[in-house]
Parts: structure tokens; C-alpha cells; sequence
């Protein structure tokens, strides 16, 4: 396993490459300057094309990105232009409060969708199984901005027992203030993967339910309960795993219009005040940050497949 481990890394380098060249490219042809931006709209050319040579933007593409790449791989990220700081411990800061975010939407998403599916299965066509799939319809169909909300009226302005935006009330520190100003923006966030998730593992529940070996189960006198909780949750685990695996990632550099409607400090909010300030090294940053989780991400969600089902080696 160890091999197959440092061969997914190895692969790894040419695609976060191609992701970051494909991002750059995007930025140099959006329209606006960044020195222009900085500057102001009554700057004069002079000023702004001193600027431009300051930091660099007078270069060709190819040299601006094969510096900012250098700069990368000796750990140095860069200054953010707009920011006029370093852009690494910077995106760490931004990242670490979007993981705690991430997190808590997949625990919840995670917690109320395997059951669900498990339980819609297993009571196939009942009055909880219709239920519980038009509730996953609502959660595929709700606009998170939208939802996100009506949490925030709801529970924030006529309830008052929930902060509605950033990650910390002034004056106060510690986890419990951090959890309450989490729980309104996971909400929202684990409302579509809670619905994938619920809709994958009932699917994969009746498959497997179907097996001849559950009915050999049933057969040598096990209860109903054990046959599904040793023979069937274990068997129909490999794609719920995928599904959520594919949904922790997509989570990482997906909840923008959450911290956006929260005014959650994470690394999607930093790369979308990147964009809007042509912000190259911010941005060139952000991406490269939520590529390389991704991808790790997708690479844990294959090692476990091994300790789910014993039956699946990797290398030699």
C-alpha cells in the first residue's frame, strides 16, 4: 500500500501544475488591471505603470507564472497585492476556518443521511420511505444562499439565539462561541450532500438486501437486525464512501455563496476578494490550496475502501 500511496502523490504533481497554469491564464485574460485597481480610478499612467513594474505585471505570462511557481515550491507563496502580506500563513488561517466548516457539514450531512438511507431502504415504499425521499428531493432543490437565508431570519433576527455572521463575537473566544457561529452556516452546507448521501445509501441498501447472501444469512437464524448491520451496511458502504469522499471535497472549495451569506472568513470568501481585486498570488494561492485537498481527500476515500472490504489490495 505504501507504493500505491507515493504513486498517488507522484500523479498528483502534473495535475495541481495544470490546475494552477489553467487559473492563471483565466486571470490574465479577465478584464481590469490590478495596479489600476489598487490605485484607484484617478490614478495616473505613470503611476500605475511604476506599479505594474513593482509587482511584476509588465513581465510576459510565462515569467509570472514560472516565478510564482518557483516561489511555491521553495515555500514561498507570495504577497497578496491587495492584502500586502504574505499569502501563505495568510490562506492557512482562511483554510483552517473553512476545514472547521467543511467538517461539521459532512459529520452532519454524514449523521442524519446514512441513517435515513439505511432506514428508507430497509422500509422500502412506507410512509417514512416517501417521506424521508421528498425531504431529499427539497435538499437537492433548495439554493443554499437562499437557505442560508432563512436561518439567518429565523433563527438570528426573530429567535436571537444564533449568531448570523463571521467566526467570533467581539469580546468572546473559545470553542462554544466558535460552535455557535458554525452550526447556521453547516446547516446550510450539509443540506445537498445530507440529500446525495441519503439518496446513494438507500440505493445501495436495496442492492444489497437482494444478495443471495443475505437470504443465507437469514436462513442459518440470524435476526433481521444482525443481518443487516453485519452483512448489509458493511457491503453497501464502498459507494456511500465515494459519494462522500467526492462531497468533502467538493465541499472544501464549494461553500462560497455560504461564507459569502455568512460572512464566514474561509478560503472561498478569500478567493472570491482575490478575483474581484485580480489579486494573482491570492488567487493562484486559494486554488492551488483547495486543489491539493481535493485530491488528497479522493486519495483517503481509496484507502479506505481496504478497511471496508478486506477484499480490496493496493499494489503488492
Amino acid at each position: 500500500m505504501t507504493a500505491y500511496v507515493v504513486q498517488r502523490i507522484l500523479s498528483l504533481i502534473p495535475v495541481l501544475i495544470g490546475v494552477t497554469l489553467l487559473v492563471f491564464l483565466v486571470m490574465q485574460l479577465a478584464p481590469g488591471d490590478p495596479a489600476q485597481i489598487m490605485l484607484g480610478a484617478h490614478a495616473t499612467e505613470s503611476d500605475v505603470n511604476r506599479l505594474r513594474v513593482d509587482l511584476g505585471l509588465d513581465q510576459p505570462w510565462y515569467v509570472q507564472y514560472t516565478r510564482w511557481l518557483g516561489g511555491v515550491i521553495s515555500g514561498d507563496w507570495g504577497r497578496s497585492i491587495q492584502l500586502k502580506r504574505e499569502v501563505l500563513p495568510y490562506l492557512a488561517g482562511r483554510f483552517q476556518n473553512s476545514g472547521y466548516l467543511m467538517l461539521l457539514a459532512m459529520a452532519l450531512a454524514c449523521t442524519a443521511g446514512v441513517p435515513a438511507g439505511i432506514i428508507s431502504a430497509i422500509r422500502q415504499y412506507s410512509l417514512g420511505d416517501r417521506i424521508s425521499m421528498v425531504l431529499v428531493l427539497m435538499g437537492f432543490s433548495t439554493p443554499v444562499f437562499w437557505l442560508g437565508i432563512i436561518l439567518q431570519i429565523v433563527f438570528g433576527l426573530l429567535l436571537g439565539i444564533l449568531p448570523v455572521s463571521g467566526i467570533q463575537s467581539p469580546g468572546q473566544s473559545g470553542t462554544v462561541d466558535l460552535l455557535l457561529h458554525l452550526i447556521l452556516p453547516a446547516l446550510t452546507l450539509a443540506t445537498a450532500p445530507m440529500a446525495i448521501i441519503a439518496r446513494m445509501t438507500r440505493s445501495s441498501m436495496l442492492e444489497v438486501i437482494r444478495q443471495d447472501y443475505m437470504r443465507t444469512a437469514r436462513a442459518k437464524g440470524l435476526t433481521e437486525r444482525l443481518v443487516i448491520n453485519r452483512h448489509g451496511v458493511r457491503n453497501a458502504l464502498i459507494p456511500v464512501v465515494t459519494v462522500i469522499g467526492l462531497q468533502a471535497g467538493y465541499l472544501l472549495g464549494g461553500d462560497i455563496l455560504v461564507e459569502i451569506v455568512f460572512s464566514y472568513p474561509g478560503i472561498g470568501l478569500a478567493m472570491v476578494t482575490g478575483i474581484l481585486a485580480r489579486d494573482f498570488p491570492l488567487v493562484q494561492g486559494a486554488i492551488l490550496m483547495v486543489a491539493a485537498s481535493y485530491v488528497v481527500v479522493n486519495l483517503i476515500t481509496d484507502l479506505a475502501y481496504a478497511f471496508i472490504d478486506p477484499r480490496i489490495h493496493y499494489g503488492t
